[in-house]
């Protein structure tokens, strides 16, 4: 008898623990997640620059600067629309650099050129705003994953030392730039002005 009442219990634990987590998700926002990257260094690198592959770029861009790095693509429609955005940011001299991906440049994913690829990125730069200082060229996606980037746009704030502050998913707008980016680069300023 009680054998039975268990198993006749059983599903109905399984029904309320699947209604649980997906009320938990429906009211959860997906660009609000932990970055396991934040507080840690950024990760060890050495990629070349977009429009000169001559040009290699290392963990020393940080030195002393604090940084936005944008993780945009012109295959993303919003990294375009959050283009003036970041200019504007730029203009008010916030250190901007892109770290750019193209899953067409893959063999697996398509047949795009690099000249084909940077042809597309200025043109896109010079429609929507060109807010950064340059563009890291993140060939294989490698550093992208070692952050934890699930997509384009994402935007690290990383502190003058190397260290991410802040892991954003999605676009930077006003919004999202003066509650989560204001607050933080307030206290790094502060914790600077200490030292």
């Amino acid at each position: 008898m009680m054998k039975k009442l268990s198993y006749s219990i059983l599903p109905l634990v399984l029904f309320l623990a699947l209604c649980f987590f997906l009320y938990q998700g429906l009211f959860s926002d997906p660009r609000e997640r932990d970055s396991s990257a934040v507080s840690k260094s950024f990760p060890s690198f050495k990629l070349p620059d977009l429009m000169d592959e001559t040009v290699y770029y290392d963990n020393t861009i940080f030195d002393g600067q604090m940084t936005l790095i944008n993780v945009w693509g012109v295959w993303c429609v919003t990294c375009a629309i959050e283009l003036p955005y970041l200019e504007g940011l730029r203009d008010q001299g916030y250190r901007i650099v892109g770290l750019y991906y193209d899953q067409d440049l893959d063999p697996q994913y398509g047949t795009k050129t690099l000249q084909r690829v940077r042809q597309e990125v200025k043109q896109t730069l010079s429609k929507y705003g060109d807010p950064y200082q340059f563009n890291i060229f993140d060939v294989y996606r490698d550093t992208a994953l070692d952050l934890g980037v699930t997509g384009a746009p994402e935007t690290l704030l990383v502190d003058a030392q190397g260290v991410i502050r802040l892991h954003h998913l999605g676009d930077l707008n006003e919004r999202v730039w003066r509650g989560k980016f204001l607050p933080i680069i307030a206290q790094i300023q502060a914790t600077q002005a200490v030292e």
